[in-house]
């Protein structure tokens, strides 16, 4: 199975973690989406998506402008992970995954890779929580600290059996 790992990443956090993670998918390609065609990315069976979150609960700018509806979605498996801060921005925390988690459900992908948000984090909403859990891998940095690249390696244990 062809697996990509897309982010997009402004400050080079994001692209910080897609980098961890393509450290437990060697056989993986890292792209990032602002040098991505929805061509390039519709040829993976399998795609690592990460995104954080900017102003007001919206899109990294890269996604933004990306064509989203020209990706052929339907039957791929997709796992998400975004970046947030829980203590700056209480009611959109990590909404960046969940934007995009609505549109590739619509698309009819596959999504892989939840976590269950319980007890780690505290926030007043967030797009990116669906039936009790997120819907992907969620990285607070200041949350994480040191245990940044356990979680990682956990959820990427977690998501590699789907791939």
């Amino acid at each position: 199975m062809s697996v990509a790992i897309i982010y997009g990443s402004t400050k080079g956090n994001t692209e910080g973690v897609a980098k961890l993670i393509k450290s437990h998918f060697q056989e993986a390609d890292l792209i990032d989406i602002a040098k991505a065609t929805p061509e390039q990315l519709n040829a993976y069976d399998g795609l690592i998506i990460g995104t954080p979150t900017y102003y007001d609960g919206e899109l990294q700018d890269d996604w933004a402008e990306f064509n989203k509806d020209a990706l052929e979605l339907n039957g791929k498996k997709v796992a998400l992970f975004g970046i947030g801060s829980q203590s700056r921005h209480k009611s959109t925390f990590s909404d960046g995954i969940g934007i995009l988690h609505e549109l590739f459900v619509k698309k009819g992908a596959k999504i892989v890779g939840d976590k269950n948000p319980v007890g780690k984090y505290s926030f007043e909403s967030s797009k990116a929580v669906a039936d009790g859990k997120f819907v992907g891998l969620v990285i607070d940095k200041e949350v994480e600290g040191g245990s940044l690249e356990e979680s990682i390696a956990a959820w990427t244990k977690n998501i590699k059996s789907a791939f």
